[in-house]
């Protein structure tokens, strides 16, 4: 995929553009008119979206949620929150991968760093630059923290802000714990205070353009299968650096970050 590069599609108000992405270089491949001003049913949404996404197989052989990014804006930002919720929900049931409806400050942002970078008036030239302002990143701290140091370390390189773990330096007290703590974090009042820590932690995904789940194998923890159902609730984006795997529940989620 390194070599190949990422398809990324950018549905818009009227028309639609596919991209291919490859180590921060965008190429157009296409662009097609395609209004969707005329219906804000996420129903009609859906199948004019899942219908677009099955001739992407001209550019990619595997269309799924490691080769694939989809972004909108335009019209796709003015749903009401349950209907763009319903509609990311469908285009995942329908497609395998997650409809991320960009918000109208992160689009600034992506249309600001790419006339920095280029020029270019285009949102994707910023967004294949830097996709993230800022991130939070979850996994399991006690069994892959190296794992976990690393991807921090790669975000950061790339600009993007780590709201939550801000540190990774364990408390010697609590090391070989069930529950470690860092050194900027209170110690533990008594058992219940784990709840405080880990809402904390989870109150960082509102303010996080993505959660990124490091799971070394596929494996994820019981701890973030807990978060996970958070980050679903909040219509959080998610992704995970590897495909997972003993999930029971399937979610609108992605996988791999950019090499």
């Amino acid at each position: 995929m390194a070599a190949e590069g990422r398809v990324l599609v950018h549905f818009d108000s009227e028309r639609v553009s596919v991209y291919r992405s490859r180590s921060g270089e965008l190429k157009l491949l296409k662009r097609e008119r395609l209004a969707f001003e005329d219906s804000r049913s996420h129903k009609v949404l859906a199948e004019r979206v899942g219908a677009f996404c099955a001739g992407v197989k001209e550019f990619n052989e595997v269309v799924d949620n490691k080769t694939t990014r989809l972004h909108a804006t335009g019209v796709f930002q003015q749903l009401p929150q349950w209907e763009a919720a319903a509609l990311v929900n469908s285009v995942y049931v329908d497609t395998g991968l997650y409809f991320n409806i960009v918000g109208a400050e992160l689009e600034q942002f992506y249309l600001k760093t790419g006339m920095s970078a280029c020029g270019s008036n285009d949102m994707m030239e910023g967004l294949a630059r830097r996709e993230f302002r800022n991130a939070v990143v979850c996994g399991s701290f006690q069994q892959s923290l190296g794992y976990i140091e690393d991807t921090i370390a790669r975000l950061r390189e790339s600009g993007t802000a780590v709201l939550s773990p801000r540190s990774t330096r364990i408390k010697p007290e609590t090391a070989g714990t069930d529950f470690i703590l860092f050194d900027y974090q209170d110690l533990l009042k008594n058992e219940r205070d784990t709840w405080r820590h880990k809402y904390m932690h989870m109150d960082a995904f509102m303010q996080a353009d993505a959660v990124v789940v490091c799971n070394p194998g596929g494996l994820v923890g019981k701890g973030t299968i807990f978060e996970l159902g958070f980050m679903s609730a909040l219509s959080k984006r998610v992704i995970f650096t590897e495909e997972p795997v003993g999930v029971s529940v399937l979610f609108p989620c992605e996988v791999g970050l950019e090499p």
